[in-house]
């Protein structure tokens, strides 16, 4: 009998083989999928690492374990219920017995360092820090591929739900005419820095240090850059182009997905079909939309008949004024409460929730201010440059640096604000497994879509 994914995790755990977990990076996804894992039949926690031996047991309390649990021999854990804690992330990778490793560092290069141990003892990896995904996620699902590992996507993480949606669209034969997320989006946001960033949500600077709040990944998010990098990552996973001049971040709610996200043909913004774009939860003003889509998801598809189309209309279905575009969407995400279905995919299903096939889109630095020679670079979140959506093609065209690559670099000339930073204005790039691959993949004329 095939049992469905809750069963089997059961059934795992009656015959005492749960699926062995390791984490690395231990910030607020991961103290999220823990405090699930924790509750979890058929999941085992057996080791932990991050830098701070400190905030993975401070992440532990959070989620509901007992300090007592921590060992520092991981032999221990494994046989025990127990966890092993370590500063060193790739001694963990290396531990063939687990069957699944959960990279959430947020660094792209020791990202791909990670997840190049785990494949090599043919251990699954759930991608958490999608910057890696993006960078040069096409070669590295290659080498899982040929290690015959999973390398996916995190559930609970925006890019994997609307994976999700387009192909639940696309498997009832229906074409995608859009699909992305919410964010709140105004476009002073791109100058945002680490220094700026708690005004922009509302906080003091006694409030986010008291809570732990980390400036650069709130900013991230804040500053365009974090959009921008899932929603590469959507246009890799799924073959959507991404818009030419970059993310539109159109202020429109719910209500109006199907009747702004169409071609301009139609009376809507996009320059074509088939692509991602973000929406704003605020108007241009500052005024707040109110029925955003802050948190959430959504799909746009197109009806195929006048027959299709009065169905959508008998059955409530969100559609624009000519009943022609409809619109499903999701209004929240979950972040590290379910990634659990992510880690039961790939170790039970062999299955990814979400993984990069191609290199359709990419993601630029871009200059925040007028930037001189002798300066270094802060990389994603910081006051120095923030992350453009761009097709790959015209990133490669332009010898763009992707923003995943931009930490402790130097500038060499002086580059405008608003300017894409090239790498022919920066310093040579730190060799790393992370631009091996990366310059593996731009090589790689068959990641790239050339339709675009």
């Amino acid at each position: 009998m095939n049992l469905d994914l809750f069963d089997r995790l059961v059934e795992r755990s009656k015959a005492d083989n749960p699926i062995k977990i390791g984490v690395i990076g231990l910030g607020k996804f991961s103290t999220m999928f823990l405090s699930q894992a924790r509750l979890t039949k058929g999941l085992k926690i057996v080791a932990l690492a991050d830098l701070d031996h400190k905030r993975a047991n401070d992440a532990l309390i959070s989620a509901g374990y007992d300090s007592n649990i921590l060992v520092d021999s991981f032999d221990k854990a494994l046989k025990e219920s127990l966890i092993y804690v370590t500063e060193d992330a790739k001694e963990l990778a290396k531990k063939e017995q687990l069957d699944l490793i959960v990279e959430a560092t947020g660094n792209p290069e020791a990202a791909v360092d990670h997840a190049l141990e785990a494949f090599k003892v043919k251990t699954h990896v759930i991608l958490v820090t999608v910057e890696a995904d993006v960078l040069c996620g096409a070669s590295l699902v290659k080498r899982a591929n040929e290690a015959g590992v999973i390398c996916s996507m995190a559930y609970g993480d925006q890019p994997s739900l609307i994976c999700e949606l387009v192909e639940r669209i696309r498997s009832s034969g229906f074409e995608v005419i859009c699909a992305g997320k919410g964010t709140q989006y105004l476009p002073e946001y791109h100058e945002s820095t680490p220094a700026t960033v708690w005004k922009h949500y509302g906080f003091s600077n006694q409030q986010a240090q008291a809570g732990g709040l980390n400036p650069k990944m709130f900013n991230s998010f804040l500053d365009g850059t974090k959009s921008a990098i899932e929603m590469a990552a959507v246009a890799n996973a799924t073959g959507l182009a991404v818009p030419k001049e970059g993310l539109q971040f159109p202020p429109v709610g719910t209500s109006g997905l199907a009747e702004v996200l169409k071609p301009k043909s139609e009376g809507g913004i996009l320059h074509k079909e088939g692509l991602v774009e973000v929406v704003s939860s605020l108007e241009r003003d500052g005024q707040k939309i109110t029925d955003d889509l802050r948190f959430g998801v959504y799909v746009v598809f197109k009806a195929s008949t006048e027959y299709v189309s009065r169905c959508f209309s008998e059955y409530g279905v969100p559609t624009d004024k000519k009943l022609k575009f409809a619109s499903l969407w999701r209004p929240i995400h979950l972040i590290g409460l379910e990634l659990g279905f992510s880690v039961a995919k790939a170790v039970l299903d062999k299955q990814s929730v979400g993984a990069t096939k191609s290199f359709i889109g990419d993601v630029v630095s871009v200059a925040k201010k007028d930037l001189l020679p002798g300066q270094i670079l802060d990389g994603e979140g910081g006051s120095t440059v923030w992350g453009k959506l761009m097709p790959s093609k015209d990133s490669l065209s332009i010898k763009a640096l992707p923003i995943g690559l931009a930490h402790n670099v130097k500038i060499t000339k002086t580059i405008k604000k608003g300017e894409v930073v090239s790498r022919t204005n920066v310093s040579s790039l730190k060799n790393s497994n992370a631009l091996l691959l990366r310059k593996e993949m731009e090589q790689d004329l068959g990641f790239v879509n050339k339709s675009l």
